[in-house]
């Protein structure tokens, strides 16, 4: 597996013609900061290698997607601010997106959705090769 690092990307969504804008969040800073302190969010957050996320302090509500190490979607969730998501033990990294965002994008459990980064952005190496 590659290294990840803070930067753009897109995420693809099979069955959907359109990307969706991606931010990768890989360094402590920027996993700890997540969506705080915004009004919003285009597009959707990636946090790599976690699988539990909150909404304390958070000023609107977000879907989390929580994905396997294959980028296979667990479930998604909608957490109001104020919130502490549970641990999912088999989730390795989480997409946040405003409210109401991933069931447009066709975002679902059991979907396997593809992120693509340009180097050095994001990761260096396919996170999901053959999918």
């Amino acid at each position: 597996m590659g290294k990840w690092t803070d930067g753009a990307g897109s995420l693809v969504v099979p069955g959907v013609p359109a990307e969706v804008s991606l931010e990768v969040a890989a360094s402590y800073r920027a996993r700890r900061r997540g969506l705080l302190g915004r009004d919003g969010v285009a597009g959707a957050l990636l946090i790599v290698r976690t699988n539990s996320v909150h909404t304390f302090g958070m000023r609107f509500a977000i879907d989390v997607a929580y994905l396997d190490r294959s980028f296979r979607v667990l479930s998604v969730v909608t957490m109001r601010p104020g919130r502490l998501g549970m641990v999912r033990p088999r989730g390795r990294h989480v997409l946040e997106a405003e409210a109401g965002a991933m069931a447009g994008w066709g975002v679902r459990a059991g979907v396997r959705v593809r992120v693509e980064t340009g180097h050095p952005l994001g990761l260096t190496e396919d996170p999901a090769p053959g999918g």
